[in-house]
């Protein structure tokens, strides 16, 4: 099925000129469709979301949210973006799901059940922020290859699992580790049962924080099989990459990991600020680690028209990957001024925050208002592109919703 046969277009008024259309989308795999069956579904049904989610590509299934289906303050399944590597599993059998912990710095190879990670482990429940850290590419020019993510790349669910930590000290962590890789049991897109569709991971120092999960309930439901059902590594404020879906091992590593979308450009960076359009060698990409601040207006929806002397009202949420969000602010003069909003502290850390404000608009005519997070290093979002780089990664630039005022 192709593309434009899911993507549901959504228009603002005529007089919105800069503000386009974004996307989310969910899941929830229906018994009794095959690997192929799934890929020519439709997603809205197939995942439960809502049908404003905009279908980048269906093989891999990539869905985003519009900033104000994100409105809620813990993201629902029907509204959370969908990113995938590979084909999603089906005929998923929870009862004889196992967890291998393996790797060259592990003290002790093990093999858990499901039912014994819940069991022997105690349960903890955080707000996660998950962004995939191609989330604006769309706005890249030159133009970055990969999924045209505008703003719906992101969500902040409820997980509920046992810490990484526990389980790794459980099998052992030797002296030498400095990495932890995941395994998932997704199909490659090639089908070739010898190539992994996606294997990141993240450092040792990351992978024993608190916040880091293996998860096995979102918003305190199992979690939907397209984002994971029965088990997945949650790992907040890096790129969702990071986080990965149908975990069935996780490696101790002694060196930093080199599975699938780990090694080149994937999920990379300059290491040193490029001019746009610059080829960059390899070994001069640096791994994307701690997500930067940005923020995103959630209501009201792009396009909104009010009449004169009535206040608006907007709310959003802002986040800063390992840190906190301190100030939070909107301009309705293209950022020539700015106005503090209220920001509320997060539920815990790693949680996106909520921030309001009431505008008061001074005559009729068109504006937009944007809006700039502040992070706890005195980080500001920027007010356009912060920087090219060859894979469209890291926008997070200010956004920004058209009103008019009659």
């Amino acid at each position: 099925m192709k593309r434009r046969d899911f993507v549901k277009k959504t228009t603002l008024s005529s007089f919105a000129t800069l503000i386009g259309a974004e996307v989310v989308f969910g899941s929830k795999l229906m018994e009794g469709y095959t690997p192929i069956a799934l890929q020519d579904s439709d997603p809205f049904k197939l995942f439960n979301k809502d049908k404003e989610m905009i279908v980048l590509n269906n093989k891999p299934w990539n869905i985003e949210a519009q900033a104000h289906l994100l409105d809620d303050k813990i993201t629902p399944n029907s509204s959370m973006f969908v990113r995938n590597n590979g084909l999603v599993p089906e005929n998923i059998d929870a009862k004889k799901w196992t967890l291998t912990i393996d790797g060259e710095s592990v003290k002790n190879k093990k093999v858990y059940t499901l039912n014994e990670l819940k069991t022997k482990f105690s349960h903890h429940t955080y707000q996660l922020t998950l962004e995939c850290g191609g989330n604006g590419r769309s706005e890249f020019d030159p133009p970055a290859k990969g999924n045209q993510w505008t703003v719906g790349a992101v969500h902040c669910a409820s997980w509920t699992g046992v810490r990484l930590r526990d389980v790794l000290e459980d099998a052992g962590i030797k002296s030498n580790a400095v990495y932890i890789g995941f395994h998932a049991i997704d199909q490659h897109l090639s089908m070739d049962p010898s190539k992994e569709a996606i294997s990141r991971g993240c450092p040792i120092s990351k992978a024993v924080q608190d916040e880091t999960l293996l998860a096995f309930k979102m918003n305190g439901e199992d979690i939907p099989f397209v984002h994971g059902y029965p088990l997945r590594l949650v790992a907040g404020g890096w790129p969702a990459s990071v986080s990965g879906k149908w975990v069935n091992r996780i490696s101790i590593r002694d060196i930093v990991h080199d599975g699938a979308k780990m090694t080149g450009t994937a999920y990379r960076v300059p290491c040193e600020t490029v001019a746009p359009g610059e080829k960059v060698k390899d070994e001069n990409m640096c791994i994307i680690e701690s997500m930067p601040v940005k923020s995103l207006i959630t209501y009201p929806k792009s396009g909104a028209i009010i009449k004169k002397g009535k206040v608006l009202n907007i709310r959003g949420h802002a986040w800063a990957g390992e840190l906190e969000v301190t100030k939070m602010e909107y301009s309705i003069d293209f950022g020539s001024t700015w106005t503090e909003c209220n920001i509320e502290k997060p539920a815990n850390r790693l949680a996106w925050q909520h921030f309001s404000a009431s505008i008061d608009f001074p005559k009729t005519g068109y504006y937009e208002v944007w809006a700039r997070a502040t992070d706890s290093n005195n980080k500001a979002q920027p007010m356009i592109l912060p920087g090219w780089n060859p894979k469209g990664y890291l926008n997070n630039a200010c956004h920004r919703i058209a009103v008019k005022v009659k």
